[in-house]
């Protein structure tokens, strides 16, 4: 994300104020009360979502399309990251305004004390907004944003540039261990997936600067839009903020709906690995690599708290979790192991990831399968149960301890159609989870038997 922090002296000093005390207002103010989430649907199709934080004057916006990596094909992987890329490499003019190169577009935003950026990941596409609310300062920040988001330039010859910079770290990415192993990872685990696909210096060289044009015409539409919107603004200010940020992209025709556009091409399911699988990969290096995962479960999944409590006890809770207890604490084998689950749109996956000495990577292997297999099979004791809850419930105000964090919860309620009231019933959530409903879920997304085993640099 492309963020611009050479604010004007004066600008500065309001915006440190405000920055100072975000954390601590919200904190009190989130902590103690329900969230109250407005949602409504603009009349050009775009869901908005709004937190009023009226006690610092900042705005923060979130604008979510789908249009990340999956909707990518293979011998254009990097198209979606590269596009989001350069929308902050310049502006075309349109009518009496003038063209803006990455230089002008730099201290545009710095003299507006305001930062904007925009990013691809797997499932979607965001741009982010984050500026003051004095009515002018605001106004200027999101006529210049609207600008970005629907009228980028898409230079060819910047697009050049920034290819050979990119091919250039994607040749230094191949010197280190875990870049490597994290490349035979995804694409063991994803197979024919686009969560697989990986970008590398042939495909970015089949992307072109029309490629990126059509692409984002193609998705980046206005009534496909989620707004997120965290800060000091009321619903009719938001209104019309999330109305102005969309206006220069292509809209619908009066009377139409977004079932009238061609649909998007449906993406597959992650397939299920049939058997197990194990990769060796020579490389001098101090540490051996270790991944040993599957495909997990899909962000929508019903069991969605289970499977964070389980992963929390199994290896998602640090120095707390089994896995570190029996690979580090026990046997000295890594400094740290964990496991992790990445649920999207479609079933992200479950990883357990940890580093040792080349020697020892059959022993840490060994031990750290059967942590994996006795976990699924028995599921967690109540005591482990007992002290995840109280730490994960513990825990819960500091996910939403300042308007940033607590716009990435609500852009993940936009996206994800979770209920408006997701925050408010989190910890109860977290609370209702048994040792039996952890058991069940782990049960019905692992198959121990049938995971991908990348070995980097060690001796199996």
């Amino acid at each position: 994300m492309q963020l611009f922090n050479n604010l004007s002296s004066a600008i500065k000093n309001v915006a440190g104020r405000a920055l100072l005390l975000c954390s601590a207002v919200l904190f009190c103010q989130y902590s103690v009360a329900a969230i109250a989430i407005q949602q409504w649907t603009l009349a050009n199709g775009a869901k908005v979502y709004l937190v009023e934080s009226p006690a610092i004057a900042m705005l923060d916006v979130q604008i979510d399309f789908d249009a990340g990596s999956r909707r990518v094909p293979p011998e254009k992987a990097g198209l979606a990251g590269a596009s989001a890329s350069l929308l902050s490499q310049g502006v075309a003019a349109r009518g009496v305004l003038p063209a803006l190169d990455e230089n002008a577009l730099g201290e545009a935003w710095a003299d507006l004390g305001a930062q904007f950026g925009s990013s691809a990941g797997a499932d979607r596409m965001s741009f982010s907004l984050r500026t003051l609310t004095e009515p002018d300062l605001l106004d200027k920040a999101v006529a210049l944003a609207a600008r970005q988001i629907g009228e980028p330039s898409f230079s060819d010859s910047i697009w050049q540039r920034d290819r050979q910079k990119a091919a250039a770290r994607l040749k230094e990415s191949y010197t280190r261990p875990s870049s490597v192993a994290g490349r035979a990872y995804a694409k063991a685990v994803y197979g024919q997936h686009p969560y697989g696909f990986e970008a590398t210096e042939a495909t970015l060289a089949n992307i072109s600067v029309a490629d990126m044009q059509a692409f984002y015409a193609a998705r980046v539409v206005a009534c496909r839009a989620r707004i997120s919107m965290v800060g000091a603004v009321t619903r009719a200010q938001a209104d019309a903020i999330a109305q102005r940020l969309l206006a220069r992209l292509p809209q619908l025709a009066p009377g139409a709906s977004c079932a009238s556009l061609p649909a998007q091409p449906p993406v597959a399911e992650v397939a299920a690995l049939s058997r197990a699988q194990q990769i060796v990969i020579p490389f001098a290096a101090a540490q051996a690599q270790l991944l040993i995962g599957q495909p997990g479960y899909k962000r929508s999944d019903p069991a969605f708290f289970a499977l964070l409590v389980g992963n929390y006890i199994l290896g998602g809770g640090g120095f707390v979790s089994r896995l570190s207890n029996e690979v580090r604490e026990k046997r000295g084998l890594t400094y740290s192991v964990s496991s992790s689950f990445s649920p999207g749109l479609h079933a992200g996956a479950f990883t357990i990831s940890l580093q040792t000495r080349p020697d020892q990577a059959a022993q840490a292997l060994e031990v750290t399968r059967k942590v994996l297999r006795d976990f699924v099979a028995d599921g967690p004791t109540d005591a482990e149960l007992k002290a995840a809850k109280d730490n994960l419930i513990g825990g819960f105000a500091l996910l939403i301890d300042s308007n940033r964090k607590l716009l990435g919860n609500i852009s993940n309620i936009a996206w994800n159609d979770l209920p408006l009231d997701y925050l408010d019933t989190w910890t109860q959530q977290i609370g209702r989870v048994t040792v039996q409903d952890i058991k069940s879920a782990f049960a019905q997304k692992l198959q121990p038997d049938k995971m991908v085993t990348i070995v980097l640099g060690g001796t199996p």
